[in-house]
């Protein structure tokens, strides 16, 4: 029952992360952006994977520490952020310059799992509270 709920949960992350990244790369192509796709499904994998991450340590802690999940959740986003600056940021400022398009790249992803694993979270909660 809770590998089913986490392989549902994963299935959402990653398709709505699949359908942002395929209007993102056509935006790209028609702004004419210097981001190749390989950097794009690279901002898109790892942002998948650490947001899948997140969601397995809120089913792992879910009975021992039910009523600091949402602290759990906001630590791991903030975690998330330290993995940023160390897989991202040396990358797209090696010219000493971020551009635009460099921060969309990572931050669209980015969001796109946050709000998702936001209503994973809500969704999440909201059962440990009516299982009681």
């Amino acid at each position: 029952m809770i590998l089913r709920r986490f392989i549902q949960n994963a299935v959402s992350i990653a398709t709505a992360a699949f359908i942002v990244f395929l209007i993102h790369w056509f935006v790209n192509i028609q702004i004419d952006s210097p981001i190749t796709i390989s950097e794009l499904l690279y901002a898109y994998i790892m942002n998948v994977i650490m947001a899948l991450g997140v969601i397995a340590v809120l089913y792992v802690f879910r009975r021992k520490l039910k009523d600091q999940l949402g602290f759990i959740f906001m630590a791991a986003s903030m975690l998330k952020f330290v993995f940023f600056f160390l897989l991202f940021y040396p990358i797209y400022t090696s010219d000493d310059y971020m551009s635009r398009y460099e921060f969309f790249t990572f931050f669209i992803p980015y969001v796109i799992c946050l709000i998702v694993e936001c209503i994973i979270l809500s969704r999440f909660l909201n059962r440990l509270d009516t299982a009681n």
